[in-house]
């Protein structure tokens, strides 16, 4: 009966460890197919110990975590609704980047680094002009505003008695016109928004309009100015001039009795205008290191002519030098930036809705004018007494992107082409300088339209002389 007792407890014993063994088997065989691990393999892949369902601590916040488990239906519902509001997606975006894994319990897996492929991306801008032209009698004035580039892709520039055009197209240049004696010389120069028609300041106080397609003298505006007008520009069919009387003038160059309104406010000579491009604003900068606001709204619009002792809006009064660069912001129409000369060599941001200064930039030279980006962000400033560069800004932190020099002298004068890419310089040095700094244009824009017949003959010229 004993060895029998022995005898069973050993069958027993077999068949549990017989069990054991095909569970083991059939444990390894179930591994085996989920890894792909065949029989026939001589060395078996490694295996990652981690576990797709098992939940990573490392990137997992407990806080977040219990207060999501916590949140009372109430929270929840206040949640959702703000998530779903418009306004809210920046708020969204910016909580995933600096707050990653807080919108969920469990986290299986670290998230991976942000990319660094959303750097800025900078083009390329040469250092050197892309083409030069010889401008003999180039005066190197200050206060004079000798050059402009029209809508019909027409540049033009006022050397002494002479006015020249050259035709961005072509390359080709025309002398339109010479003063006479009595008149004095250009002294400034101003294209209708249409492109045909030219406005010129003369030093003899007189305002000639002309016709440029028939290179016609239409009109002389006299008996406006007492000295030279050296500062115009143009909003719709008003012509304002700035003279070295310090007065402002609006005329209407549609009627006979042109002058509009008149305003008063420089004690100085008015060395730059600019109009906003709403046609609402004017700004105007003085050699009394002033720059005034005016508003349209305020003028007179009767024929007869009326005179305002402080009708501006603004006054500012933080230059410590003439104020000739003036330009509005194509993005943000309340924004003005105005530099002054040797004595202040400062680029100033002028809020025009308060008249608070938004920012200020000592650029360590005159600045003699200024250019918005039509495409970017940025600010061109040309300047003298210093490198006689031009200077490419960003906006809004003021970082300088790029020098640009060539110029021997003060660069005095900037106009930008109707693409809005390329830059026209003129300096004292005699030089008549182009640059490529905003971009090339975009091929799906439409081309310039050609200049009319009677501007080609002018095609014969290789130099402006």
């Amino acid at each position: 009966m004993a060895s029998w007792g022995l005898k069973s407890c050993s069958e027993e014993e077999s068949s549990s460890i017989s069990r054991s063994s095909i569970q083991e088997a059939r444990q390894s065989r179930l591994i085996s197919r989920q890894h792909g691990v065949s029989k026939h393999s001589v060395s078996p892949r490694r295996i990652d110990p981690g576990d797709r369902f098992i939940p990573n601590r490392s990137a997992m916040d407990f806080d977040m975590a219990f207060y999501l488990l916590t949140q009372t239906r109430k929270e929840k519902e206040k949640a959702a609704a703000l998530a779903s509001h418009p306004g809210q997606t920046y708020g969204k975006l910016l909580a995933e980047r600096l707050l990653p894994n807080r919108n969920r319990i469990l986290a299986f897996q670290a998230r991976p680094p942000a990319s660094s492929s959303t750097a800025e991306e900078t083009r390329e801008i040469s250092r050197s002009a892309d083409r030069m032209l010889l401008i003999p009698e180039m005066a190197d004035d200050y206060y004079l505003n000798v050059l402009d580039w029209g809508s019909r892709n027409i540049l033009s520039i006022a050397l002494g008695r002479t006015v020249h055009l050259w035709n961005g197209t072509g390359g080709s240049t025309l002398e339109m016109m010479m003063a006479e004696d009595d008149l004095g010389a250009a002294a400034s120069v101003s294209w209708a928004p249409d492109g045909r028609y030219l406005a010129l300041g003369l030093n003899g106080s007189d305002v000639q309009l002309w016709d440029t397609d028939s290179q016609r003298l239409l009109r002389t505006l006299r008996g406006v100015h007492r000295s030279r007008v050296g500062s115009l520009s143009w909003s719709n069919h008003t012509l304002t001039t700035g003279g070295k009387d310090g007065k402002v003038v609006n005329k209407d160059v549609r009627i006979r009795s042109h002058v509009v309104h008149s305003y008063r406010g420089h004690r100085g000579e008015v060395c730059g205008l600019r109009w906003s491009g709403s046609g609402r604003r004017l700004a105007s900068g003085g050699d009394d290191n002033l720059v005034h606001i005016w508003d349209l709204r305020r003028a007179s619009t009767a024929t007869a002519p009326r005179t305002s002792q402080g009708p501006w809006i603004h006054r500012f009064d933080k230059h410590a030098s003439a104020v000739k660069a003036l330009a509005w912001c194509p993005f943000q129409s309340n924004l003005l930036a105005s530099g002054g000369g040797g004595n202040d060599r400062c680029i100033k941001l002028w809020n025009t809705e308060n008249g608070t200064c938004l920012d200020s930039v000592d650029t360590g030279s005159q600045v003699c004018s200024l250019l918005w980006s039509k495409k970017e962000k940025e600010l061109l400033s040309s300047h003298g007494f210093g490198q006689n560069q031009l200077t490419l800004w960003k906006y809004p932190s003021f970082r300088k992107i790029i020098d640009l020099t060539g110029h021997s002298s003060r660069v005095l004068c900037t106009a930008v082409s109707p693409d809005g890419c390329t830059v026209a310089s003129v300096s004292g040095d005699e030089t008549l300088r182009f640059w490529n700094v905003f971009g090339s244009p975009e091929t799906t824009r439409r081309s310039p339209p050609k200049p009319p017949p009677d501007l080609e003959p002018f095609s014969s010229f290789s130099r402006i002389r």
